[in-house]
Order: structure tokens, then sequence, then C-alpha cells
């Protein structure tokens, strides 16, 4: 990827991430890179395109930090709890698809199409660590929830005291195998 094409997903990001779809323009952007508004254009031909590129580069972003962390802790809960932490923690404070989520029904079909390929990865990703399903949705229920309420409360500590409940409730539940999987438990003869 060009220099000129990761700077503007990169301006784009931040503006999505404080202002969601509607909170960006490709004059704002190229103010923000430093080119002109045609240069955007040049790489990204609508609004829909760059909205939709960020999304898919969050999505695989988040994917591979994911896999990695569980090679190194093998709770699923906690891993995506520290790995949304990370983000109410960050300059900006929100994930960019929990900001467009909340208006995904407005969205451009392409841009709502990639904010559902994201949640629905996190889900999967849930899932196939052992969660059920509802166990999944309420993890990321609740972390995206909390990335949101600590934003509106300009308070990231807020994060750590909504999820805290989501992380005892784990640490209480029994032992976890490897890769999140409840041990297998054989029977005596």
């Amino acid at each position: 990827m060009s220099d000129a094409k990761t700077a503007i997903m990169d301006a784009a990001e931040r503006r999505m991430q404080q202002g969601g779809f509607g909170g960006f323009s490709f004059r704002e952007i190229a103010a923000d890179v430093g080119i002109k508004s045609s240069s955007v254009h040049y790489h990204f031909p609508t609004k829909e395109d760059l909205a939709a590129a960020v999304i898919r580069r969050w999505a695989g972003y988040t994917s591979e930090l994911i896999d990695k962390e569980l090679e190194k802790d093998p709770d699923p809960v906690r891993v995506w709890t520290k790995a949304f932490r990370g983000t109410a923690f960050s300059e900006a404070h929100m994930c960019p698809c929990a900001v467009l989520a909340a208006a995904s029904q407005d969205l451009p079909p392409e841009v709502a199409k990639e904010v559902k390929g994201f949640f629905k990865m996190c889900q999967d990703k849930l899932v196939a660590e052992g969660l059920s399903p509802s166990n999944a949705a309420e993890v990321l229920s609740t972390i995206t929830g909390a990335l949101v309420v600590a934003n509106a409360l300009s308070d990231t500590a807020a994060y750590d005291r909504a999820t805290s409940d989501l992380l005892r409730r784990r640490q209480a539940a029994p032992r976890l195998g490897q890769r999140g999987r409840a041990p297998i438990r054989r029977r005596s003869s």
C-alpha cells in the first residue's frame, strides 16, 4: 500500500472514530494528509470505498491481534476485553466499527456490509474459542458498550468498571483448557 493511501486511511479512521461516516469529507481528509482532494479520489473514488477499506483494515488488524494474543493467553474473554481496552485507552478512544454500528441502518450498503462483517468475525472467533453464541454476543456487547460508555463519559476508566464483572465471572468459572475450551473429563470405568 502506498504511503499516501495509508495516510488517507489513517486520517479517515481517526475522523470516523470521532464522528462516524458523516464525520469526514474528502476535503477534510486531504487537508489532514496535506494533499489535494483529487488525490484522495484517485485512491478511493467514493467516500463509501474509503470507509469500507478502513473497516476492512481495522477488522484484519483486530483479527491478527486477537490470534496473536490467544497464543499467549488461552482465555478468549480476557483477550478480547484487553484488546478493546487498548482502544478505550488509545488517543481516539473508539473502535470505528462500534461508532458506525450505531447507525448501520443509515450507512451505504458497502460500508454496512463491512461493519456487519467485523462483528460477525468477532462473534465467530469467540465461538471458535469455546463460547456459546449467546455468551459470545454478551462479551461483544459488553466490551463495545463499555467503549461507548467510557467515550460518552470522557472517562477511560469507565471501560474497566464496565467490564470488571465480566472478567470476575470468567475467573470464577471452571478453569478453561487450551484455546478457551473446557478440558475434557474422562470417566473412570
